[in-house]
């Protein structure tokens, strides 16, 4: 049990290590200007797209509450010449909009990055393929609720500025995944340093033969 404990706590570290590298290839991924979108972007590549959104096949991925409202993400296809459509997140909508906040659907290129593909696991949301909302961002899914079976394999998230009152509301950022193996290391060896006191004390105690 405590060769478990420790070797716990060394892959936490060693996970750590990866994250910080991860972390690191982010900040310089987003240090960078866009680049056109290359025949296999790299996941969290930041990259320009252009082509024709097609704002009559929408889809909502996942809920989220701003303030008051809850909405999510806006999911659109866009057309590309000679390639695969690609599913963009346009950011976040509210789930109904009106005159005073109305959906502004982006001009030109889009600059965003690759986000690879997700798979359901036992603890997602239900997708409602039929109804075009979605807890997992499956581009094969997605895409085949809309119509095209034969999307690219992974989604791009526009990256913009955010107009007040003016829907969607774009990332302005790429994503971080949180760090927390440190502390979860510090966790793991203090199960193993206790296991050795508790099992010192038990041999002090223990009757000699």
């Amino acid at each position: 049990m405590l060769a478990i404990l420790l070797s716990l706590g060394v892959w936490q570290l060693e996970r750590r290590a990866w994250k910080h590298n991860l972390l690191a290839q982010i900040d310089a991924a987003e240090a960078r200007p866009a680049i056109p979108m290359p025949p296999n972007p790299a996941p969290f590549t930041k990259v320009r797209v252009e082509g024709r959104l097609r704002a009559d096949l929408t889809a909502i991925y996942g809920a989220e509450v701003r303030g008051t409202t809850l909405g999510g993400q806006l999911i659109m296809p866009m057309e590309r010449t000679g390639q695969a459509p690609l599913l963009i997140d346009l950011g976040w909508v509210p789930n109904e909009a009106d005159a005073a906040h109305p959906f502004k659907i982006p001009q030109g290129p889009i600059d965003g990055f690759i986000r690879p593909p997700e798979h359901a696991s036992t603890f997602s949301g239900k997708d409602s393929p039929d109804k075009r909302l979605f807890y997992t961002l499956d581009p094969a899914l997605i895409g085949k609720s809309l119509g095209l079976p034969n999307v690219a394999p992974y989604t791009l998230i526009a990256i913009g500025t955010p107009q007040p009152g003016v829907y969607p509301d774009p990332a302005t950022a790429l994503p971080r995944p949180a760090d927390n193996h440190l502390q979860y290391a510090f966790t793991w060896f203090g199960f193993a340093l206790t296991l050795a006191i508790i099992f010192a004390l038990y041999a002090r105690k223990a009757p000699r033969a």
